[in-house]
């Protein structure tokens, strides 16, 4: 293999990275799908319904930046102990991310308990709306620490390569949420019609049932991890025949891998959730312009978050593979790979900008708005296909090459800068001092999207973000 050519020429590279891009990809659009299906059925049962659930899928994003930090701080160091042939210490860390991850939790499940309304009410001044989105909160609020600690256990075992249990969690998750939703929130085969307060329930049994699901497969079915077993060497050292079940790296304290952990963790997190914050904080800039800016803005923004949901996963996917060979070793190849991966990603962008443009009349058809927000909606979109071309570039990049290079502090930084010093105050002033019309503001708010890849690339091509993380 010629270590040096632009593009990796490793057959195996390609062979392993379409195949776990499939099933992340798959796994994470089937995922959305379960929060697509509130917003479809809402959409078609009223306006209000919609909205209201759109403004607790706000805070429920800043809910998975949190789990999508403490996943990502895992797989960085995860990976590269996998790569090294090390699995005690990827057990400990697990541990030690489901202990902060839990705590994390319950303090999100407190606050939206104590204060619903208030926390719907940031979003929008209409009464309608936040009378809906506080009912669906209320159960919803349930869901925010399983999700966390569903997808702790779906990173660990992604850090070692398992991908398809998350795909087939999700088919049944899917399944089980469109059944529940149709029959609760419209009343069929003789139930109540719940409306809103049937999708939350839908949701809420969804997310039980995945979390039952994986830790069925980490007891029962994994081979790799040995999460709540004892590993093959644990077996030999002990003389054990038959794996008993072991939680001792949940309760261990090693503070070494502490140390270690809260060091990537911080930046990443900084970078994760800082940046979901201000996604709410701009959707509540349109939701106080007007309630047709939110309900088309929902509806824009479902369509663009279902196609992003591939460039997540060709995020999560990178890290893994880079880390992995940075764990092995393989710090000359790694050049060539991301180059490879960064391409790609571009590539990805433009048939993603091109699928929302083909797409955009068949899905507004799906959804029952008045005339000035549907068409509000298809400009929006249009909007969003071109930002959808730079998203694709820089977020892999940064988040998955970069960040899973060992470099955790870049993206903290890039993200900090644009979103807080840039593009926050812009979209205030375009909003309520300038008075832009709706279309002008949602370009500013999602400026950050093509200006971050400059930075991104510059960074990328000076190749200081391979780092070992390992002891």
């Amino acid at each position: 293999m010629e270590k040096s050519s632009f593009f990796t020429k490793d057959k195996t590279f390609y062979k392993t990275l379409f195949s776990m891009l499939a099933f992340v990809a798959l796994q994470n659009i089937i995922a959305y799908s379960v929060n697509m299906a509130d917003n479809i059925m809402l959409g078609s049962y009223s306006q209000a319904s919609l909205s209201g659930a759109a403004t607790v899928n706000q805070v429920f994003f800043i809910v998975q930046q949190f789990a999508l930090s403490f996943g990502n701080a895992l797989v960085a160091l995860a990976a590269q102990y996998w790569g090294a042939k090390k699995v005690e210490p990827i057990k400990k860390l697990t541990g030690i991310t489901l202990k902060i991850g839990v705590a994390v939790g319950i303090v999100l499940v407190v606050i939206s308990a104590c204060i619903p309304s208030g926390l719907v009410r940031i979003f929008t001044d209409e009464a309608d709306i936040i009378s809906e989105g506080t009912k669906y909160l209320l159960l919803i609020m349930w869901t925010f620490l399983l999700y966390i600690i569903t997808n702790i256990l779906m990173a660990a075992l992604r850090a070692v390569g398992t991908v398809n249990i998350s795909f087939y969690i999700s088919i049944v998750s899917l399944i089980v949420n469109v059944g529940i939703n149709y029959v609760l929130i419209f009343g069929k085969f003789g139930f109540p019609e719940m409306g809103i307060v049937g999708a939350a329930i839908g949701t809420l049994v969804a997310r039980i049932l995945e979390l039952l699901i994986v830790i069925f497969y980490l007891i029962f079915k994994d081979k790799k991890l040995c999460l709540f077993k004892q590993s093959q060497e644990e077996l030999e050292a002990t003389g054990n025949a038959k794996a008993k079940l072991s939680f001792a790296w949940l309760f261990g304290n090693d503070k070494l891998l502490w140390k270690d952990y809260i060091k990537v963790y911080i930046p990443i997190m900084c970078a994760s959730v800082l940046w979901g914050v201000s996604v709410p904080m701009q959707t509540a800039i349109l939701g106080h312009m007007s309630p047709d800016a939110i309900a088309a803005n929902s509806v824009a923004t479902t369509f663009y978050q279902y196609l992003k949901v591939i460039v997540v996963a060709m995020s999560s996917t990178s890290a893994v593979m880079i880390g992995q060979s940075i764990g092995r070793g393989e710090m000359g190849q790694i050049k060539s790979d991301g180059r490879t991966l960064s391409v790609i990603d571009v590539g990805i962008g433009l048939v993603l900008g091109i699928a929302l443009v083909v797409l955009k009349n068949p899905l507004l058809t799906l959804y029952n708005l008045n005339d000035t927000a549907m068409d509000l909606a298809g400009r929006l979109i249009l909007i969003m296909a071109v930002i959808m071309v730079g998203m694709s570039y820089q977020m892999p990049v940064s988040f998955g090459i970069i960040q899973g290079g060992g470099d955790t502090k870049f993206t903290m930084a890039m993200n900090l800068i644009s979103t807080w010093l840039i593009v926050m105050p812009l979209s205030f002033m375009a909003a309520f001092w300038w008075k832009w019309p709706v279309e002008w503001v949602v370009v500013v708010v999602q400026s950050d999207q093509i200006f971050k890849c400059l930075p991104t690339f510059i960074h990328f091509r000076k190749y200081k973000w391979m780092k070992k993380l390992t002891r």
